[in-house]
């Protein structure tokens, strides 16, 4: 199991915003595919179990935010990694812009 540094999630942090309105949470289970962030980038989870507040699973993407372009690794942090996820290291994803998204498309 890779340490893995998140970055804090900031105001996209989930936990703040179901505390807020916790009628709408619901714990992370297998299967569960969760975001947090390593090093600006967008970092997807496979929630394999969960326990205590935290998610073991596998890396299932790494995607820049700024061109949603789809990375194999990031730093230390590879597609596939097995890691662990803290509730309070979640974040919710950025709008990310598709690698075909046509800015200038015309209607």
């Amino acid at each position: 199991m890779k340490h893995v540094n998140w970055d804090a999630p900031g105001d996209a942090s989930v936990r703040d915003h179901y505390a807020k309105d916790p009628n709408d949470y619901a714990d992370p289970h297998a299967g569960s595919v969760l975001s947090a962030r390593h090093r600006g980038q967008v970092v997807r989870v496979t929630v394999d179990a969960y326990k205590d507040g935290t998610s073991y699973g596998k890396v299932a993407a790494i995607i820049d935010p700024e061109t949603g372009k789809r990375l194999d690794s990031h730093g230390d942090l590879k597609v596939g990694d097995s890691v662990t996820l803290d509730d309070g290291q979640r974040a919710f994803e950025p709008d990310i812009k598709q690698p075909d998204e046509d800015d200038d498309w015309k209607n």
